[in-house]
C-alpha cells in the first residue's frame, strides 16, 4: 500500500493477530507503549480491536508494518486524534523485538508522515515518547520531530515516575527536509 525503503504500510489482516498478540505482549515492547498498567491483552481483546477497525473511519486509521524483503508482519502504526479543524494528527508505532535497530521504524515513520502530509493534509503531526525511550526518540528526531514540552513526572513505571517528551513536526519543516534530502 504505502511503500518506504525498507517497509510497506498495509492494511491489518486477521492472519497478523498472532503476531501483535506476541509482540504486543512481549515486555520490553510494551513498556514503551501503554501509559497505564502493562497488563497483558487477551486474544479476544486483539480481535476486537481487529473487528473494530473501520476503514471509512474520519477519526483514526491503523497500518500494519510489513518487510519488503519478506512481507512479514513485523508491527503497527497509526494516525489517532485527528483534528481536522486545526489540522494536527497524533501518531504511534510500535515493532516487535526481533526487528529493532535495523531501520525499519524510521523507514516506516517517513512513509507515515509523507502519508499523513501528502494525503490528509495535515498541517501538524504529535506524538508523545517516554523520557527512557532514546531508541525511539532518535528516530525520530530523524524523521524531523522536535521536542515542544516536557510533561513531568508524568508516567509511573517499574517502581519511578518519568517524563513524557511532546514532539511535533510541521509541514513546512518535513517539506524542507524532503527538499534538502533530493
Amino acid at each position: 500500500m504505502l511503500k518506504g525503503k525498507l517497509v510497506r504500510l498495509r492494511e491489518y489482516r486477521k492472519e497478523d493477530i498472532d503476531k501483535a498478540l506476541e509482540y504486543i505482549n512481549d515486555p520490553e515492547v510494551k513498556k514503551y507503549l501503554i501509559p497505564g498498567i502493562p497488563f497483558p491483552l487477551r486474544r479476544e481483546d486483539e480481535e476486537k480491536w481487529y473487528q473494530n477497525l473501520d476503514g471509512f473511519s474520519t477519526k483514526s486509521y491503523s497500518f500494519a508494518i510489513e518487510t519488503l524483503s519478506t512481507r512479514e508482519y513485523i508491527g503497527g502504526c497509526g494516525i489517532n486524534n485527528i483534528d481536522w479543524k486545526n489540522s494536527i494528527a497524533e501518531v504511534g508505532i510500535f515493532l516487535g523485538r526481533p526487528y529493532w535497530n535495523k531501520g525499519y521504524g524510521t523507514d516506516a515513520m517517513k512513509v507515515l508522515v509523507r502519508f499523513i502530509f501528502n494525503e490528509m493534509n495535515i498541517n501538524k503531526i504529535k506524538l508523545g515518547v517516554y523520557s527512557f525511550n532514546k531508541r525511539a526518540m532518535r528516530v525520530y528526531e530523524k524523521v524531523g520531530f522536535k521536542v515542544e514540552g516536557v510533561l513531568r513526572e508524568e508516567l509511573y513505571r517499574e517502581g519511578k515516575y518519568h517524563d513524557v517528551y511532546v514532539m511535533g513536526i510541521l509541514r513546512r519543516e518535513w517539506k524542507d527536509m524532503e527538499s534538502s534530502n533530493v
